[in-house]
């Protein structure tokens, strides 16, 4: 038998307990995964060379609560910041949506009152666009790279619905990017969410006024975030019958070779 190598040895003789060697857990795949990534690569690709498209990441972040509640952040002040001993109280919760604009970096954040809905996230992409078209003179289509989240599904019919309609509003040729299940944390938007998460954790978000303004002031690539309230309710769980779809999917194009994950719309 041969020798275990010196590090085993160094190991041993400091009374250090063996420990076993983990696998890493691979991420889980789909069959069309590497498709997926590979229409990814090349779409973004030709919006960011096509002058008149302007690529955009779109998510939403986890649930923001509202109260003196500690979320294991860490605080540059003299005394500890004190939370409730329970964090099973909280005054309102908020839902983070962003837009981020990938090459010119400018971050906006809606931060909805009620729920994640379809309606929620076409609201403020429209919202959005009628603050910054006039930032984009030129631009005919935008590139939105997204994952497969649920109120963003290429067939949730209330999603197809608003996004055809905000197509024919706009004017704009809109091709929807989906990066594939498992996967979402590579959409550029991530980024971002991780900055804030690191930003304000070490805060308490005792107000809505108070997270408006921890957003607004940090920073992404040199930029601080356009932040905004969302007023309104937003019911679960619309649908729309196949035959008032009917004439809205005929402007939902899909990829003849991945469908779910590639989507142009095109206006009439």
């Amino acid at each position: 038998m041969t020798d275990p190598p010196n590090d085993w040895k160094s190991v041993e003789s400091h009374g250090l307990p063996l420990k076993k060697t983990l696998k890493v857990k691979p991420y889980k795949k789909i069959p069309e995964t590497d498709a997926i990534f590979e229409n990814v690569a090349q779409s973004n690709q030709a919006a960011d060379a096509d002058p008149k498209t302007l690529r955009i990441s779109i998510d939403s972040k986890a649930k923001v609560k509202i109260g003196n509640l500690s979320r294991g952040g860490k605080a540059r002040t003299l005394e500890a910041l004190k939370a409730d001993d329970h964090d099973d109280h909280w005054q309102a919760v908020l839902v983070p949506f962003g837009i981020l604009d990938v090459l010119g970096h400018q971050l906006s954040i809606y931060f909805g009152q009620s729920a994640e809905t379809s309606d929620f996230i076409v609201d403020c992409l429209e919202a959005w666009w009628q603050e910054h078209q006039g930032d984009y003179p030129g631009i005919e289509a935008l590139a939105i790279d997204l994952d497969g989240g649920s109120a963003v599904r290429s067939n949730r019919t209330q999603f197809i619905k608003r996004m055809v309609q905000f197509v024919q509003t706009t004017g704009l040729r809109v091709h929807l990017i989906y990066y594939p299940p498992y996967h979402s944390k590579y959409n550029p938007i991530e980024r971002c969410w991780a900055t804030l998460e690191n930003y304000w954790n070490g805060s308490l978000l005792n107000s809505i006024e108070d997270a408006l303004q921890w957003a607004a002031n940090m920073t992404w690539n040199g930029f601080p975030p356009l932040v905004h309230l969302v007023e309104g309710t937003y019911p679960k769980k619309i649908t729309v019958p196949e035959d008032e779809l009917k004439p809205y999917k005929q402007q939902w194009q899909r990829s003849e070779s991945l469908p779910k994950w590639d989507v142009m719309i095109e206006p009439i």
